[in-house]
C-alpha cells in the first residue's frame, strides 16, 4: 500500500507536469534544463520533511524550488567560470537551444535576463509572490527585488515591444502584458 507523500506526489506528476515544465521554463536555458529542474524540485520536495495537504500545495511548493534550484544553478555557473578563468582553462560555451512554438518569443525574451531578474520577475509577476516572499526565497532585501523586478520587467518589455507602464506604476502594466503574451502565445488564448 502506498504511502500519502507517494500517492500526492503521483498525481502532482500525473496532473500537473506540463505546467510545472512551462513554469521552468521561465527560468532555464532549455526544455531539457526546464525538465532536469522539476526532476530536482519533485525530489527535494518529497524527500525533504514537508508534507502537503493538497496537489495545489505541492505544486506551490515545488514552482518555488524549481525557481530556487535554477538560482543556485547560475550561481554555480558563475563560480565554475571563474575557478575556471584563474586556472587558465577557456570557459565552455554556453549552447542556448532556441524554442520554437507558443511562448518561444517571450522565452527568448527571459532568456536575456540575469538569472536574479528572471527569478524576481517570475515569483513576483506569474507566481504572484509578494516582495517579502520573494525576498525571503531568494535571500535578497527588498528593495533589491523591487530593483530587479523592475529592471527585468523593463527589459522584457523592450524585448517584446510591450508598452510600459503608466508613470506612476512603471514595474505593474509590463509584467502584466508579458504574462498575457505568455498565457496567449502558449495557450491561443486572445
Amino acid at each position: 500500500m502506498p504511502r500519502p507523500w507517494e500517492t500526492l506526489l503521483e498525481q502532482v506528476v500525473r496532473e500537473r507536469y506540463p505546467r510545472l515544465v512551462a513554469h521552468a521554463m521561465l527560468v532555464a536555458r532549455s526544455r531539457a534544463d526546464a525538465q532536469d529542474l522539476v526532476q530536482e524540485a519533485l525530489i527535494s520536495s518529497f524527500s525533504g520533511r514537508a508534507r502537503f495537504g493538497s496537489v495545489q500545495q505541492a505544486e506551490a511548493y515545488v514552482r518555488r524550488a524549481i525557481v530556487s534550484r535554477a538560482v543556485d544553478a547560475s550561481r554555480r555557473s558563475v563560480r565554475e567560470e571563474r575557478a575556471a578563468g584563474r586556472v587558465g582553462a577557456l570557459p565552455t560555451p554556453v549552447v542556448v537551444v532556441e524554442e520554437r512554438g507558443p511562448g518561444a518569443d517571450v522565452l527568448r525574451a527571459l532568456a536575456t535576463l540575469s538569472p536574479r531578474e528572471r527569478a524576481c520577475v517570475v515569483l513576483r509577476q506569474m507566481d504572484d509572490l509578494s516582495v517579502q516572499e520573494t525576498a525571503s526565497l531568494l535571500g535578497l532585501s527588498t528593495g533589491a527585488v523591487k530593483r530587479y523586478t523592475a529592471d527585468g520587467i523593463a527589459r522584457l518589455a523592450a524585448a517584446l515591444g510591450a508598452s510600459a507602464g503608466a508613470p506612476d506604476d512603471p514595474a505593474g502594466a509590463p509584467a502584466t502584458t508579458v504574462e498575457h503574451m505568455w498565457v496567449e502565445e502558449v495557450h491561443g488564448e486572445r
